[in-house]
């Protein structure tokens, strides 16, 4: 055990990774914004894909679901900025399906739906088959699971980059915020002594520093101004 007073530092510096996770994954959820903001002025999605907020829809979710104290006490910070990144999820979907075209609007509506109901599906189940221990579990494995399946997405990016020698879509400050989100969770997890949330954001921070060597090294090539579509979050 450590001393109340050493106890104390310990407890303040692990809150305060998770209020900077929880700012720089704001940051993370308005980097859309600008690509947003073309299909409103193009009335038109065009070639961009609506699966990454999907999917960052969904972890978003069940993040949120495993931050609540009836879950896991003590994380509350986890359930503060994924409930904020479902908010923004949500509405990037909707302006998605606005301005889609008719087989788009069918599939995403359809994806929305069909997320919406295999998150109150965990819900239940953990509710009603498990006890307080055996429900945090089951919801960190999912968490883990939904998380490194949301990371793994800027590994078509890196590839992309390396393929073309260019950094035009992998904006610096989304690798940034990346990066430094992952980081923090990843030590807010150490300081709660939590592997469902140290593990992925780990595996998170890795990733971000990946993209921020590859940037360094191909950011004198092509321009980086691609707006993207692709997000992250904690």
């Amino acid at each position: 055990m450590f001393p109340t007073g050493l106890s104390s530092v310990y407890s303040v510096c692990g809150d305060a990774a998770g209020i900077a996770g929880n700012l720089f994954a704001f940051a993370l959820f308005v980097s859309p914004i600008p690509t947003f903001k073309r299909i409103i002025r193009n009335q038109s999605t065009e070639q961009f894909s609506g699966l990454p907020y999907i999917y960052a829809f969904f972890s978003c979710l069940i993040c949120l679901w495993y931050g609540m104290p009836v879950v896991s006490p003590d994380i509350i910070l986890v359930a503060t900025v994924n409930s904020i990144g479902a908010v923004f999820q949500l509405i990037y979907i909707i302006i998605f399906i606005t301005y889609a075209d008719q087989a788009k609007k069918v599939k995403m509506s359809g994806l929305l739906i069909a997320v919406s109901a295999l998150f109150l599906t965990v819900v239940f189940i953990s509710m009603t088959f498990f006890d307080s221990h055996e429900r945090q579990t089951f919801v960190g494995y999912l968490s883990v699971f939904s998380l490194i399946s949301m990371f793994a997405s800027p590994l078509f990016i890196i590839k992309l980059v390396i393929k073309t020698s260019s950094v035009e879509f992998m904006p610096f400050y989304l690798s940034l915020s990346t990066f430094l989100m992952s980081l923090s969770f990843s030590t807010y997890g150490v300081f709660k002594y939590d592997p469902f949330i140290y593990v992925p954001n780990g595996i998170g921070t890795i990733l971000g520093l990946v993209q921020l060597v590859l940037y360094t090294y191909y950011s004198n090539t092509i321009g980086e101004d691609q707006e993207p579509l692709t997000n992250a979050h904690a």
